[in-house]
């Protein structure tokens, strides 16, 4: 199924809110979709596996790491393991590391930046709650929907699919 954010926006404008937040595409996948699955952690990538190795179903994983970027919090491994396991794609208000490998994988992947660094001592870490950036609430289950434009949340009771491009 095709999309674009610009005509879900222009659909409902009142119903969409919009990323603005600096995401950089890092996936070959560049539109994608799915309900959000939500994490926030800051500066330690091992916090998004036990996600990754779950059914993706289709879903978003949306990291909220607070805008740093001095640690990845998702990488080749991640990207590959939730490709796998069925994830549509990865929101990441942070940085990732293994751009170039993440480049060849069918996944979508936002995010601020690049770091080869990783984590080296665990840090406290939350899943399943609201996380703000770039203006937007993501709720567990809100649906994402991400292309070249930017990243548009709608609430969970929202149903798909999205208007089908005209362009």
């Amino acid at each position: 199924m095709t999309f674009a954010t610009a005509d879900i926006w222009d659909h409902d404008p009142e119903a969409a809110q919009l990323c603005e937040a600096e995401l950089r595409d890092f996936g070959r996948r560049r539109t994608f979709w799915g309900q959000a699955v939500t994490l926030k952690v800051r500066d330690d990538h091992r916090a998004g596996i036990a996600p990754c190795l779950g059914a993706g179903q289709g879903r978003v994983l949306v990291i909220d790491g607070e805008g740093s970027r001095r640690i990845a919090l998702f990488g080749g491994t991640m990207a590959s393991i939730a490709l796998r396991n069925g994830w549509a794609g990865v929101v990441v208000f942070g940085a990732i590391r293994d751009a170039e490998e993440m480049a060849t994988y069918d996944l979508g992947v936002k995010a601020l930046g690049t770091t080869p660094r990783s984590a080296s001592t665990p840090q406290a870490y939350e899943r399943d709650l609201p996380v703000r950036f770039g203006n937007v609430i993501f709720r567990p289950g809100d649906w994402v929907y991400a292309d070249a434009d930017g990243v548009l949340v709608r609430g969970a009771m929202y149903r798909p699919p999205p208007p089908v491009a005209s362009k």
